[in-house]
C-alpha cells in the first residue's frame, strides 16, 4: 500500500516542481514511509482534453489516489494558480478524490508575489476535493537547486519549513491511522 502519493502538476519534467517532490519524497522515505510518484505527464493528453472520466488510466490513478493515505500536490505557478493541467487531470477523476486525507500543497514561483497562490487556489481545489489541507509552502524558484539530490532548497530557513510541513503531513498521518 502506498501511504502517501506525490502528485505533480508539473507539464515539464525537469521542472523545480519536480525537484521539491523528489526531495520531499526522498524525506519521507528516510522516515520509512513508502511514495508513489504521479505526474500530469504520465496521463494521456487525449484523456484529459476529452475529460474520458472512464478510461482504464484515470481510474487506475483514481485508484492509487484513493488507497494512499495522504497526498501532496506540487505545482508550479502559472497566472496566480496552479498549472490548468493539474486541474483538468483532477476535474476527471472523482469529485471526493481526496475524501478525508491529509493534502500538503506546495507551489513553486518565480516571484513572492505568488505566494497566496496555495491559499487562493490550491486550498479551495483541495476543498472542493473532500481533502484535508495542511498549512502548505510556496518556494520561489531562486532557491530550488534541481541538479542537487540532498539539499533542493537553497534557502535554509525555507527548508526547515518545508521540514516541517512534512513533518506536520506524517504526524497528521499517524494521527489518521489510529
Amino acid at each position: 500500500m502506498t501511504d502517501i502519493i506525490l502528485l505533480s502538476g508539473s507539464p515539464s519534467e525537469e521542472s523545480r516542481t519536480e525537484a521539491v517532490l523528489r526531495y520531499i519524497g526522498n524525506l519521507l522515505e528516510k522516515e520509512g514511509i513508502h511514495i508513489s510518484h504521479l505526474s500530469v505527464r504520465d496521463v494521456n493528453a487525449e484523456d484529459i482534453v476529452q475529460g474520458r472520466f472512464d478510461s482504464l488510466e484515470i481510474q487506475e490513478i483514481g485508484k492509487q489516489i484513493a488507497k494512499a493515505q495522504a497526498v501532496v500536490i506540487g505545482s508550479p505557478v502559472y497566472k496566480s494558480a496552479y498549472s490548468g493541467v493539474l486541474k483538468a487531470v483532477l476535474d476527471i477523476l472523482p469529485q471526493d478524490i481526496l475524501k478525508g486525507k491529509p493534502v500538503l500543497p506546495v507551489m513553486t514561483g518565480g516571484t513572492i508575489t505568488h505566494c497566496l497562490a496555495i491559499d487562493y487556489s490550491l486550498k479551495p481545489l483541495i476543498s472542493a476535493l473532500k481533502g484535508q489541507s495542511l498549512q502548505g509552502v510556496f518556494i520561489l524558484d531562486k532557491c530550488v537547486n534541481k541538479a542537487s539530490t540532498t539539499q533542493v532548497i537553497e534557502d535554509i530557513d525555507l527548508d526547515q519549513r518545508l521540514k516541517k510541513a512534512i513533518y506536520e503531513l506524517t504526524v497528521t498521518l499517524k494521527e489518521n491511522v489510529y
